[in-house]
């Protein structure tokens, strides 16, 4: 055996035990404290980034007959802050900012000329239950289009009556399964399910899908991603 055909084999044994040892060098690597958050935000930009391209505006989530509903009493109330940050009803508005023709004060009233949607869908939450529910609701797509949203906008940023706030990219907010929630289970939706509006995005973990909107701006700009996501939790989390 010559000296060259050493040298592949050995050149060969070198890159298969360096692939073997790379989850160990990762691994290794996650033992640095001063590696450990630059790695989690690349790995997480990177799940983000791939799910994004991923993602497809036409693809729905599952669907569900009536006979497959979570009874609404058994529904989990999941909170931020308070289980009911006191919005006054009559005063409600959703006042609408950014990139669009027509910025302003919305009543329920005026969300509700659009088109109602009804479906029954899974709650997916990050703590690891799920539920199937029924909401009602307008899609947020026919009210992007109602206050004229720039067609090259990127972003929908809302934020919350209890400080809460949260994000979609615009394929997801044009995704015909994401509502604006105004009821579930055939009734008004209740205070601490989100009156009087709420997001219901199907394809999207429960901590994107906010509740008490207050406020929703259309942008080009990602200004906040998100009170979970600022915490170091997925932007994206689709389903």
């Amino acid at each position: 055996m010559n000296r060259r055909t050493d040298t592949r084999r050995f050149a060969s044994l070198t890159r298969r035990e360096i692939l073997k040892l790379t989850p160990v060098l990762a691994l290794g690597a996650f033992a640095i404290p001063k590696l450990q958050t630059p790695l989690l935000k690349a790995g997480l930009a990177l799940s983000d980034w791939a799910s994004d391209k991923l993602f497809r505006s036409g693809h729905l989530a599952p669907t569900f007959a009536k006979s497959d509903l979570t009874p609404f009493e058994k529904f989990p109330i999941n909170g931020y802050d308070v289980e009911d940050p006191d919005v006054d009803f009559d005063k409600w508005t959703l006042t609408v900012s950014g990139a669009v023709e027509k910025p302003g004060e919305y009543t329920l009233a005026q969300i509700r000329t659009l088109p109602e949607v009804t479906q029954i869908v899974r709650h997916v939450c990050v703590e690891g239950w799920d539920v199937i529910g029924h909401f009602s609701g307008v899609r947020l797509a026919d009210f992007l289009q109602m206050i004229g949203a720039e067609s090259t906008a990127r972003f929908v940023q809302v934020e919350c009556a209890d400080d809460y706030y949260e994000s979609l990219d615009i394929a997801t907010a044009k995704h015909p399964q994401s509502l604006l929630c105004y009821g579930m289970y055939g009734q008004p939706l209740t205070c601490n399910h989100g009156a009087p509006l709420r997001l219901n995005v199907p394809t999207k973990i429960g901590y994107k899908q906010a509740k008490y909107l207050t406020d929703l701006k259309v942008s080009h700009v990602l200004e906040k991603a998100g009170y979970w996501e600022d915490q170091g939790y997925s932007e994206f989390y689709g389903l």
